[in-house]
């Protein structure tokens, strides 16, 4: 049995939650999200709280059970408080600016990398080297962080590069002589 499947969403106040058959709606404050979920899960609405169970005893139900109830709570919380990831930039002379609503890095390259916002993704730069993610999809915003890493991911001896807030790289020793 599966802890997290067993669990209900809770739906709080603002936010309406509407089925369709398998495909589920959120709509909240800072937006709306929907997702279909697969037919191995059945769903059921009580009140302000949304229970999924799996339909049969099968292997890919019970994956898909957990999946499910995570996927629609994360679907909640983005729509009630939203998601952000941040990065930071370490080398010298590596920093980012805002083109308007395109983000403008300078990495170490001869020319300048622009990123533009997907639809439903926002960045903010407080400071030349931190930049924020934001969005209410945890997966879009999760993917975007990430794309803009791959540009220029941190390297193992000085540590050069975009990295998330917090992540510890893994340094290696230099040729001795």
């Amino acid at each position: 049995m599966s802890r997290i499947g067993k669990k209900a969403v809770a739906i709080p106040a603002g936010v309406t939650l509407t089925l369709d058959g398998q495909t589920v709606t959120v709509k909240g404050p800072k937006g709306q999200l929907s997702w279909t979920i697969v037919d191995e899960i059945e769903l059921e609405q009580s009140g302000a709280e949304l229970s999924l169970k799996p339909r049969a005893d099968t292997t890919r139900a019970k994956a898909m059970w957990g999946l499910s109830r995570t996927l629609v709570a994360n679907m909640v919380h983005g729509v009630t408080q939203g998601y952000e990831e941040t990065l930071e930039l370490v080398g010298v002379g590596y920093r980012a600016a805002m083109k308007g609503q395109a983000l403008s890095m300078q990495l170490g390259f001869s020319h300048e990398v622009d990123v533009p916002p997907p639809a439903g993704i926002t960045f903010a730069v407080p400071k030349q080297t931190e930049i924020r993610v934001a969005g209410i999809d945890k997966q879009l915003v999760g993917e975007v962080a990430a794309r803009i890493r791959r540009i220029r991911p941190p390297e193992p001896y000085k540590g050069k590069g975009v990295r998330y807030a917090g992540e510890n790289v893994r340094r290696k020793e230099g040729k001795k002589k």
